[in-house]
């Protein structure tokens, strides 16, 4: 009995995607318009124009994954894009590989008109690897806050 309460226990757990994931969400406002804001994060392999740590951006042919150069000879990441919604202005995309000290990383960039213009928010989901909690979310973390202040100027 008490081996089959434990197994289901997993499964729930298993089942439900909870689990030790960490989470980062990061949102800030801009005065542009949310289309005009869209029109630079919607671009898949725009990051590469905003976020200062990726100086490069290579798209496959199918437009399904994306290459990024990370700054100062930090390697290379590979994402692959999950889900495109162009009418609400967001794309969910996880990392396929690179040397971030991360793994399960599943993540949803997303722009929505605020009485400013437009906010951006960016929410992330992830799972330490061969580093603390702590100090992988520092990481994800600070992509986060350069990437978004970069994006809005501010």
């Amino acid at each position: 009995m008490r081996a089959a309460a434990i197994s289901a226990f997993a499964l729930l757990l298993a089942s439900t995607g909870a689990g030790f994931a960490l989470d980062t969400s990061a949102t800030m406002t801009s005065s542009l318009s949310p289309d005009a804001l869209w029109k630079k994060v919607g671009d898949f392999c725009g990051i590469a124009s905003w976020h200062p740590a990726f100086p490069k951006c290579v798209l496959s042919a199918d437009g399904k994954q994306r290459t990024l150069t990370i700054a100062n000879n930090g390697g290379t990441i590979v994402e692959g894009l999950e889900a495109w919604d162009d009418g609400k202005r967001s794309y969910t995309y996880v990392i396929l590989s690179g040397p971030l000290p991360i793994t399960n990383y599943r993540s949803t960039i997303s722009v929505a008109p605020d009485a400013k213009g437009s906010a951006v928010t960016w929410v992330g989901k992830y799972d330490a690897k061969g580093v603390s909690d702590a100090e992988a979310q520092k990481t994800v973390d600070g992509a986060y806050a350069a990437g978004l202040k970069a994006l809005v100027g501010e």
